[in-house]
């Protein structure tokens, strides 16, 4: 901070407050109807909680108004009606926003595809994400860590029960995403390494050895096998897995 000799600064003096306008407020109303009724991960918190939550992380880092609008519509695609919601996005709130939201959704359609084709296809594009789009997904990502966190010092193990990667699969993933992240570091980024390395610790280290890799890999097998479905070996589990984003399968492009 720059100093007059003789007098002492303040902190934040001189500072320009980020500009929110009635489009964060029509944003917030659209993520509270569309996300009505809908809990966080089998529990009675409010769904809504969680994008609130990312939208002023988002905000702490720096992002603006456009970044916190995504932020609190970061999931209304995925959980609240695929292509057809993007597209409303982006005739609502700017090609901008829309494309926060598409880069920061996993899947598209319903049913969603296998859990580890999701993950990886999600790691793979946030390598080519970029800046705003990582600063939104990784607020996400460490509100789920801190979260996560919160729950297992309450409630131990048993919260595993509610995650489709389980144990081993959350922690490779979070800790998957935190590396990724790390390549271009700001405040967000760096709190979620020490999250993801405090919830490392409390449940006996990384979750990503190639042994209990592969144990995830077959319980998804095994999983698919008895309905009739088996991952590809392109589902493959590693934290240096370079796997493509699907794209027709389950991704169209906004407009099309």
């Amino acid at each position: 901070m720059k100093r007059t000799a003789g007098k002492a600064s303040k902190w934040g003096e001189g500072v320009k407050i980020t500009p929110l306008g009635p489009q964060l407020q029509r944003a917030f109303r659209y993520a509270a109807e569309k996300h009505d009724g809908q809990g966080r991960k089998s529990t009675a918190v409010p769904y809504l909680s969680h994008l609130m939550a990312v939208a002023s992380l988002v905000l702490e880092a720096g992002g603006d108004e456009d970044m916190a609008i995504a932020a609190l519509l970061h999931d209304v695609v995925e959980d609240c009606g695929g292509m057809a919601r993007l597209r409303e996005i982006r005739r609502l709130f700017g090609a901008r926003v829309a494309k926060i939201v598409e880069d920061c959704t996993d899947s598209f359609v319903e049913p969603k595809p296998e859990w580890l084709v999701r993950k990886q296809s999600y790691l793979e594009a946030v390598k080519r994400a970029d800046d705003e789009t990582r600063l939104v997904s990784a607020s996400d990502k460490l509100h789920n860590v801190r979260t996560i966190l919160a729950d297992f010092r309450n409630h131990g193990d048993a919260i595993w029960v509610r995650f489709n990667g389980k144990k081993e699969g959350t922690l490779w993933y979070y800790r998957a995403l935190s590396d990724e992240y790390a390549r271009t570091p700001n405040r967000i980024t760096r709190e979620l390494e020490i999250a993801v390395r405090e919830l490392e610790r409390l449940c006996g280290g990384e979750a990503n050895s190639a042994g209990e890799v592969e144990r995830l890999e077959h319980g998804q097998k095994r999983a698919g096998a008895s309905q009739g479905t088996v991952p590809s070996q392109s589902s493959k589990l590693s934290r240096s897995a370079s796997v493509p984003r699907p794209a027709a399968s389950f991704r169209t492009k906004v407009g099309s």
